[in-house]
């Protein structure tokens, strides 16, 4: 009896790692199918958004530096920074006026120069970096001076990037000056308040021009 019942439970457990191995490969193969079907769509999405044209609300400044594509045109395709006239220089094009255009206007008028050498010339101009906006950070700071916005930094994000508060800075009576069409504007900023999480709206975000002043 005792082998029998030996070789029942040895039967069994072999019959349970059968069963396993067969769960496992069937979770293998739906694991799979799912992936095959899901990665022609992703890569769709992706192939979407990378053909996403530029925003063409930005207005290129000195010093942003651009990324130029001709199509079929290597040699006059390449990234380039916008000097501090406003302007750029290609082969063939010469000179031109970047600051203070957009890309898409950019486009059209490196396009326009371009016909009297090429055939339908197609040009794409990408901002590869943002130099040309910038604020201030003044007063009672370890490292006063001027800054290039990126990732839209508040005022708390500023103080942070400028070193943090000397010795004797007036924490509640920072400001922010902010100018505008209709003027100049004073947006005030208590650190003592926002760094315990009150009054939140008054970290704004910063804005291309924008000096902080820390008394």
């Amino acid at each position: 009896m005792t082998p029998n019942m030996t070789l029942s439970k040895t039967a069994k457990v072999g019959i349970w790692c059968t069963e396993a191995t067969a769960v496992l490969l069937l979770g293998a193969a739906l694991a799979g199918s799912v992936w095959a079907q899901s990665a022609p769509a992703a890569a769709a999405g992706a192939e979407t958004s990378a053909a996403k044209p530029h925003d063409d609300s930005f207005v290129i400044g000195n010093d942003d530096v651009l990324a130029i594509n001709v199509w079929k045109e290597p040699d006059i395709s390449r990234s380039i920074p916008v000097r501090s006239d406003g302007k750029i220089s290609l082969p063939l094009v010469g000179e031109v006026q970047a600051s203070g255009l957009t890309p898409l206007k950019l486009e059209k008028d490196i396009a326009e120069k371009l016909k009297s050498y090429i055939s339908e010339p197609e040009v794409t101009v990408m901002v590869q970096q943002v130099n040309s906006q910038k604020f201030n950070v003044l007063g009672q700071v370890a490292r006063p001076g001027t800054y290039v916005i990126a990732n839209s930094p508040t005022v708390l994000d500023a103080i942070a990037l400028a070193g943090g508060f000397r010795d004797f800075a007036k924490k509640k009576s920072i400001y922010v000056l902010r100018h505008s069409a209709s003027g100049e504007s004073r947006l005030p900023f208590n650190y003592k308040e926002v760094s315990q999480g009150k009054n939140m709206a008054q970290n704004v975000k910063l804005q291309p021009g924008d000096t902080i002043i820390v008394p």
